[in-house]
């Protein structure tokens, strides 16, 4: 059995997010001592590494929780779970779409810039009226 600072330290997830996904149902609520601390088992652990991972690759808690009713039957059919992964992706590919928009964007401005005087600075110009802009972003 481990205490929430342990499976802290072994998850990498901080307490005062244990205890919001505990709020929120994401994780079971644990057992407690005569002392009421809390207790978790090898199935807590696995649980919070589930969440720890889904959340480094983004999933929102919404989809976490989905994945996690998911995983409650074996038997169940994964194509919920393969169409979550899908939309997180499309999502993930339309974010980053953006982020090279304004990347490029970003370029073109500091490129424009010869570090004179900020009455003539074109990223302060750019910044400041959206029409310098070459496109959308």
């Amino acid at each position: 059995m481990y205490s929430i600072g342990q499976l802290s330290r072994r998850t990498g997830v901080k307490v005062p997010t244990i205890r919001y996904y505990e709020q929120t149902g994401l994780m079971p609520e644990p057992e407690r001592t005569a002392g009421n601390q809390r207790r978790y088992g090898e199935e807590g652990l696995e649980r919070l590494a589930f969440i720890r991972h889904a959340r480094d690759l983004g999933l929102s808690i919404a989809a976490i929780r989905d994945l996690i009713e998911l995983s409650g039957d074996a038997g169940t059919p994964c194509n919920r779970a393969h169409e979550i992964a899908c939309e997180h992706l499309a999502d993930i590919r339309q974010r980053i779409e953006q982020l090279q928009r304004l990347e490029r964007e970003l370029s073109r401005i500091a490129a424009s810039c010869d570090s004179g005087t900020v009455g003539e600075c074109m990223v302060l110009s750019a910044i400041t009226r959206h029409e310098m802009c070459a496109g959308e972003h």
